[in-house]
Parts: structure tokens; sequence; C-alpha cells
């Protein structure tokens, strides 16, 4: 399958700790695109139906980015986020449509950005540290997105669209927590996905 949207991402070389899909074909196959769309259909379950009740705002940037991760360590390629995040929208409208409770607009913000964040980030993340922190840019940019619309929201004061807390008391700790839960989210779906170094002979 010619698509070379979605060419091999080399900054990702020899350090998933998942056996990948890609390897050196320049061409997507079928399995690697299928992966790709269950990925994002998983990212979309696990933000449509776990709730760890933390009660911490913007946690749930953990249900997008950690799968996303596992996406981008098993098909290492550019715009696999974009693959991943077109999915799981898709399949959270299924849900919708079948009467699943769907996420709040926080939340589906950043299903729908953690993936396109993604890969921009590591166009730029090379191994090792900058990979980490390719990761850690791309949480806290998304979970920045999500409160932005969800502090939008609330300011409006709509029922039904602010959801949970009032604004008052809910920004003084959002305001920090979106933040700081973007950045640890994406450093932990970095450090279990990825090595911080390659391992000797992976690029031979």
């Amino acid at each position: 399958m010619n698509l070379m949207i979605l060419a091999p991402a080399r900054v990702l070389d020899g350090v998933s700790r998942l056996p990948t899909l890609a390897g050196d074909h320049a061409a997507v196959r079928r399995l690697e695109l299928v992966a790709l769309l269950l990925t994002g259909a998983v990212a979309a379950c696990m933000s449509t139906f776990i709730d760890l009740n933390l009660r911490i705002p913007g946690h749930h940037i953990l249900y997008s980015i950690f799968p996303m991760a596992f996406g981008f360590a098993l098909v290492p390629r550019g715009r696999a986020g974009t693959v991943m995040g077109a999915s799981a929208l898709a399949t959270t409208a299924l849900l919708g449509l079948a009467g699943a409770r769907i996420p709040g607009p926080g939340a589906l913000t950043s299903l729908a950005l953690t993936g396109p964040f993604l890969d921009v980030a590591l166009r730029w993340g090379k191994s090792g540290w900058r990979l980490y922190g390719a990761f850690v840019l791309a949480g806290a940019a998304s979970n920045i997105a999500a409160f932005v619309v969800r502090g939008a929201l609330k300011a409006t004061g709509i029922p039904g669209l602010a959801g949970g807390r009032a604004l008052g008391s809910w920004l003084p700790q959002a305001v920090w927590t979106y933040t700081l839960a973007g950045v640890l989210c994406g450093l932990i779906s970095a450090a279990t996905w990825f090595r911080l170094r390659e391992r000797r002979g992976d690029r031979s």
C-alpha cells in the first residue's frame, strides 16, 4: 500500500521497546495501518469508559497519549499520530451514536490533538532525552489546548457546556494541573514504550 504520507520516522529507529511493524519498508503495509487505526480506537475507548476518579483536572490526557505512544513504538512512521487521532474521533462518534456517554470537551480536545502534536514534536525529537522531551511537549501542548477549551466553555456559564465545578473553584487548580498532567503523562508514556538509548547494534 503506497502511502508515503506515513514515511518511516527515523528518529524512532532503535529505541522502541517493541518489535516494530514498519521495518525498512518505505510504503505502509495494511497491517501497520490496521494497527494504527486500532490503537486510535483503543484511545477512544479508554477515554470513554475508563475513569480513575482522580479528581485532578487534566488527567484524561493519559488515556490519549499512553496508547498513542504505544502506536508510535509499534508503527514508527511520520503522521502516525494524525491517523490515530482521526481513528479515535471516528470511534468516539460511533460510541456516541451507540448511546455511550462520550468524554467532555476537554478530553475530546486532547484526544483530537495529541496525535498531531506528537507528529510535529517527533520531527525534532531525537533519541534519548530529546525524544522524551518531544512526548513531554506534545502532552503539555495538548493539555493546554484542552484547558483553554474547557475554561472557555465554563466561562460561558451555559448549562451542559460548563460541566462539573464552577469556573471560580476549578480555575486555580486547573491552571497548573493541566500542564503538569500533560508533562507527567508524556514522560510516563515515553519511558514505558521507548528506551532512553539505543541498544548496540540496533541500527546495523
